[in-house]
């Protein structure tokens, strides 16, 4: 077992998913973060623009 899985197995709920490589990654990644900011005030804009 992993450590993160001792810690949830004391725990009544003892199936919580623990986020893998790529997922933890991805949260961590201050420059896939940016990116992702990037686009989705791009959507915004885009949306705030067809209202007016």
């Amino acid at each position: 077992m992993k450590v993160e899985e001792l810690n949830f197995a004391k725990e009544k709920f003892n199936t919580t998913m623990i986020p893998g490589k790529t997922a933890r990654f991805f949260r961590t990644c201050l420059i896939w973060q940016f990116i992702r900011f990037v686009v989705i005030n791009i959507k915004m804009i885009i949306v705030v623009g067809k209202s007016h």
